[in-house]
């Protein structure tokens, strides 16, 4: 994470309620930059939401994952494509053979855990 800046949320809702709006604005409050990935929304957090991972037009650090298991794979795959350093799951999202793919292709990958609180935890 220290050499993270820009920081694609897939799944961030606008909801304020949702864990990836609460964690979204922590991380975007600590310095980094959040761009949403979700199709179902325009804005979030100040920032152009975009309809998937290929169509972020800037390069992506990490990838922040608020998504079912089951999604996982595509995304491990979109990720790739783009170009990004790093593969974050967040708690309850597990799936291995993703996580082996992406380490493959020189990924970081973190899985099962929340990011704001190993940010807090490495900051604290």
């Amino acid at each position: 994470m220290r050499t993270t800046r820009v920081i694609a949320v897939v799944g961030l809702s606008s909801k304020k309620r949702r864990p990836s709006y609460g964690v979204s604005e922590y991380m975007q409050r600590a310095g980094y930059r959040i761009i949403p990935v979700n199709p179902n929304e325009t804005a979030v957090l100040g920032e152009t939401a975009w309809g998937s991972l290929d169509a972020v037009p800037e390069p992506v650090d990490l990838v922040d994952i608020f998504r079912r298991s089951e999604f996982v794979p595509d995304l491990v795959d979109a990720a790739i494509r783009i170009g990004a350093k790093a593969i974050w799951m967040q708690e309850g999202v597990v799936h291995e053979e993703a996580a082996a793919k992406a380490q493959a292709a020189g990924l970081t990958v973190v899985m099962d855990r929340c990011i704001l609180k190993e940010h807090q935890r490495l900051t604290g």
